[in-house]
């Protein structure tokens, strides 16, 4: 680890330009690391996974290692720049124009220990995690999409196909390696640096950019998951019989359902391909044949177009909501429910399900509980664990339906108002701003985060989506 002495900051410029001094110190400290756009590398890292995102950072440092992260942090703050993180570029938000972008792909490292826990670089992302835990009879804590980065879905929480029985990934958390605001590379546990530990689980970049996580792993070979597809015609029955279904169900299992709209395109099965179906997910990590009986009233709400639940193992995990891989322009809001009655399902498939004319790829709902509704001992910055269900609308931005994805996409929310907290998950509808801020954390959790961030970043170099939003002190 680098030396932890902070450094000295000189000459901050609140306008965050890159001049041609501070482009020159940046390739000095950084050589060959440093993207501009007229390099052949500028589109394939400063492009974020959703397309419909606008990314127009000043420059972006290709980071190799930590100490490279060091630099760049420490060249912003002799030359006035913020400075925001990317690796994936799944979570990615507006508003970094003009910013030095820290690319995080390239740290790549990625153990597995036997006896049950892992380490992974910023660059990593889960399905590398599930492939090298399968061998030893272990799986992550990944979401719904394993292609997501470990680090960035971690620090947000990290809601996935297995939360309501092993909890949410930074619950599993040992520790971070985290380069600071202040341009220090500190480790963070439960006994060293507490605060940014707390910070970091759940608070997104609001102090740091993570350059490494360490994090136990579940004992879990093969397990009973899956999906099964029906009919849009057979909505309503599903969704009703769902609803009822869930609410009885034991932490071993996790479920969501979805009214979902897949194009006719290569990859998208024939049953499915232009029309409206209704998804449910479902993975048990109990005995198999319990998790078989469990399932059976939803096996009876409808014939299935596809039966795809059996027998996995952890790198098979993305195959339960089978989410895109490769990136598109989507807009996505999402909301919390503190509970679902069956006159909200009937509002939800008035809006979004047969004969709604919707222009949604995705409607989907997640029950929450479980092990997600217990706060780790140490605590942590999620907010609203005791929310019933998540309800996430997510739409194509492309012709003849991007005109009417985000006004439908209010609909939808308004027509579940009268279900909902009012707040959100972290992870969730990515999109800056304060209201976003006020939506994911109480008051009490924005005030620590803010505390957190002035101590480690009392300049506020860092430039984060998530970040409280905070006046540098010049």
């Amino acid at each position: 680890m680098t030396s932890t002495t902070p450094p000295t900051t000189t000459d901050p410029n609140p306008a965050s330009t890159l001049t041609a001094a501070a482009l020159a110190d940046l390739r000095a400290a950084l050589p060959g690391a440093v993207v501009v756009p007229d390099d052949e590398r500028w589109a394939a890292l400063a492009t974020p996974w959703n397309l419909a995102v606008a990314s127009r950072p000043a420059a972006v440092v290709d980071a190799r290692s930590a100490d490279d992260v060091v630099a760049a942090v420490r060249a912003a703050h002799r030359h006035g720049l913020r400075v925001a993180v990317r690796s994936t570029g799944h979570g990615a938000v507006e508003g970094l124009d003009g910013a030095l972008l820290v690319h995080t792909g390239r740290l790549d490292e990625c153990v597995v220990h036997p006896d049950g826990w892992a380490r992974a670089g910023a660059g990593v992302r889960w399905q590398q995690v599930l492939e090298a835990a399968a061998p030893h009879g272990l799986v992550g804590a990944a979401g719904s999409s394993p292609h997501v980065g470990v680090v960035g879905y971690t620090t947000g929480g990290g809601l996935g196909p297995l939360a309501r029985s092993v909890g949410l990934a930074s619950d599993l958390v040992r520790a971070f390696e985290v380069v600071t605001g202040d341009g220090v590379l500190r480790r963070a546990t439960r006994f060293e640096h507490p605060d940014l530990f707390w910070a970091l689980r759940g608070g997104k970049g609001a102090a740091g950019i993570v350059t490494a996580v360490e994090m136990d792993l579940v004992p879990l070979g093969r397990f009973l998951g899956g999906a099964l597809w029906f009919d849009g015609a057979d909505a309503a029955a599903v969704l009703h019989t769902w609803r009822t279904w869930s609410a009885d169900l034991p932490e071993a299992a996790t479920t969501s359902v979805a009214l979902v709209q897949l194009p006719p395109m290569p990859g998208v099965p024939e049953p499915l391909a232009g029309r409206l179906t209704v998804s449910v997910r479902f993975v048990w990590t109990g005995d198999p044949a319990d998790g078989e009986q469990r399932l059976a009233p939803m096996r009876g709400a409808a014939a299935p177009l596809i039966d795809g639940v059996r027998l996995l193992t952890g790198p098979e995990l993305g195959s339960v909501h089978a989410d895109p891989v490769d990136p598109l322009p989507a807009a996505e809001t999402s909301d919390l429910l503190r509970e679902l009655p069956a006159e909200a399902v009937d509002a939800l498939l008035a809006v979004a399900g047969p004969g709604s004319r919707s222009p949604q790829a995705i409607v989907e709902i997640r029950q929450l509980g479980g092990a997600v509704g217990r706060r780790p001992e140490e605590g942590d910055a999620v907010d609203h664990r005791d929310a019933a269900y998540t309800l996430n609308v997510i739409g194509m931005l492309v012709p003849p339906v991007a005109d009417l994805v985000g006004p439908h996409g209010e609909a939808v929310r308004s027509a579940l108002a009268p279900w909902t907290t009012g707040g959100l998950l972290p992870n969730f509808a990515a999109a800056p701003g304060e209201q976003r801020l006020a939506r994911a954390y109480d008051d009490g959790t924005r005030a620590r985060l803010s505390a957190v961030a002035d101590r480690y970043d009392p300049d506020a170099v860092l430039r984060d989506g998530l970040a409280p939003v905070r006046t540098r002190r010049l």
